[in-house]
């Protein structure tokens, strides 16, 4: 009897039934320029002529880390695509660029069509939060590579921003004041510790819930400020691995620095609870995870109760936290108060 490629673990079928699954899921996420429908060699988008004066595109790709256990162990699969997406396009809105579509890569050791289908969802929630087409993706079954049951995610985000209107370091001056955004919680940073500190074993459904809270999706609110506060905003900062200190000297010219007030916003729970389970060091703490700041806006100072407005009308909590300021010869790009 000849051997089969499904005797080695690879399910062709298996595949397109999960294909005709999702295909509506993607459908719902599909802006006015797609063209044609999932199933595809390719995506095709239609950038329209004369849409910005000076079109850049701007590309990110990321993953969802060891964030993957803690759902391999809840049994939650939905929340994870949230992560994906939101991790590629909160990189694109930092430069000022709308989020235009998405593609995902699924690897897993064998396909199991429900476990996919709430990933799939996920990544098609976090793509209507973020306002783009879900434009394709890759599928792959690879026995032997992963553990049964578990998988790996990865995606991949396009934008588009005027080249008039791109945020960067160039644009910050001392004196600008530093708006953070709260986070949802831990984000997809610093998982490989957390499981390292916490006794995930014996962890109930409702704290494995509380790491699972998907990554803020900032994007509708940053694109608000950008609109509405034009050139008084000067910067965004994604706060990810390497937290405050790692990430808001990214968008600093070098002769400026950051001063930040840590007692400026109330630090959530779960970052405590880490954190006295650990013994760990606040510096520690802080170059680890985003401790309740997930994204900072760089502005001019008199635009601030304007920018809190802003935010607020779009469900955003927000509060002052630092200020650019110089940066005298030898000082560290990044200052607590």
């Amino acid at each position: 009897m000849p051997t089969t490629y499904r005797e080695s673990g690879v399910d062709i079928e298996a595949g397109e039934r999960f294909v005709s699954q999702i295909a509506a899921l993607a459908e719902s996420t599909h802006r006015p320029e797609v063209i044609g429908s999932l199933g595809g060699f390719s995506g095709l988008f239609a950038l329209r002529a004369g849409q910005l004066r000076e079109p850049l595109l701007v590309a990110s790709t990321d993953g969802v880390g060891t964030k993957l256990k803690i759902a391999f162990q809840a049994g939650r699969h939905d929340s994870v695509g949230i992560d994906l997406v939101a991790m590629c396009v909160n990189d694109l809105v930092v430069c000022g660029a709308e989020p235009l579509f998405f593609l995902d890569y699924f690897a897993t050791a064998a396909l199991d069509i429900e476990q996919g289908r709430q990933v799939v969802a996920g990544i098609a929630e976090g793509c209507r939060q973020a306002g783009c087409a879900l434009l394709g993706g890759e599928t792959a079954e690879m026995p032997g590579l992963y553990a049964s049951g578990e998988y790996d995610l990865a995606g991949f985000a396009v934008g588009l921003v005027d080249r008039t209107a791109l945020l960067s370091s160039e644009r910050v001056r001392g004196g600008d004041v530093l708006l953070g955004l709260a986070s949802s919680g831990l984000h997809s940073n610093g998982f490989s510790l957390v499981r390292k500190v916490l006794d995930l074993e014996s962890a109930g459904g409702e704290q494995l819930d509380e790491l699972l809270i998907p990554t803020r999706i900032y994007v509708r609110s940053c694109l608000a400020l950008r609109a509405q506060l034009g050139e008084d905003l000067h910067a965004l900062a994604h706060i990810t691995g390497g937290g405050l200190p790692g990430n808001l000297p990214r968008v600093l010219p070098g002769n400026l620095a950051v001063r930040i007030d840590p007692g400026s916003w109330t630090v959530p729970d779960v970052f405590v609870r880490i954190q006295s389970a650990g013994g760990i060091a606040d510096q520690e703490m802080m170059r680890t995870f985003n401790m309740g700041i997930g994204m900072v806006a760089v502005l001019a100072p008199n635009r601030l109760d304007e920018a809190l407005r802003i935010l607020g009308e779009h469900g955003q909590s927000a509060c002052p936290i630092g200020q650019v300021i110089d940066r005298a010869d030898e000082q560290a790009p990044f200052v607590l108060t």
